[in-house]
């Protein structure tokens, strides 16, 4: 497959995982420049049932997934015309070193919209901003993601 062809494959992965669907996750957009994750709000994501606002585990959750799913297109680059099962492997293998989650704001609103973009790609490491808003472009966290791709 070529990396034109990945980028499908590679969102469909991340749209069938199980967790991610328990998130209601959905990929909207993902290029080597950007990946998108969309979710709506449900009250089973819900952390605080008071203020009715997002559980600050699924917020840094969605921001791992967008910069996870970044991460790997910034490996693309160094795989060429490699078949499914061998992407399978090799991304198998990839996983988050650490992530950092700030807390701006509380988790409000009816959709959510988490984008990521690489700040750098190395052989081994990939580094991730990410950032997380509502339908109304409140800007409610943001993270920086370290990832293992090589």
């Amino acid at each position: 497959m070529t990396t034109a062809e990945l980028l499908p494959y590679i969102a469909s992965v991340f749209n069938d995982m199980p967790f991610n669907k328990l998130l209601g996750l959905q990929v909207t957009r993902f290029d080597d420049a950007l990946a998108e994750v969309r979710f709506e709000w449900s009250p089973q994501l819900v952390g605080n049932p008071l203020q009715n606002i997002l559980h600050g585990g699924v917020i840094s959750s969605v921001l791992d997934v967008a910069g996870g799913l970044m991460a790997v297109a910034s490996a693309l680059d160094r795989v060429h015309q490699i078949a499914p099962e061998q992407l399978q492997e090799r991304f198998g293998k990839m996983s988050t070193i650490d992530i950092r989650t700030d807390y701006l704001r509380p988790g409000r609103g009816q959709a959510f919209t988490a984008t990521a973009r690489v700040i750098r790609a190395g052989n081994k490491v990939a580094v991730c901003r990410m950032e997380l808003h509502n339908e109304q472009g409140v800007h409610i966290a943001l993270g920086t993601g370290t990832y293992l791709v090589g």
